[in-house]
């Protein structure tokens, strides 16, 4: 894993999404994605939502 890829894990995790945690979209605007983690919504950008893999 990359440096860069490994900070992208890391700051996931401090939203609470780890690996095998569920993810919802809630709205895309332009590129500003609204997702839920947990109990909790996040406003993030196109490229951090291309790095979450969804299954």
């Amino acid at each position: 894993m990359s440096e860069e890829q490994q900070e992208i894990a890391s700051f996931l995790r401090t939203l609470g999404c780890y690996e095998g945690e569920s993810v919802t979209i809630i709205s895309v605007l332009s590129d500003t994605y609204v997702i839920s983690v947990k109990d909790a919504r996040y406003s993030i950008d196109a490229d951090l939502a291309k790095a979450i893999t969804l299954y």
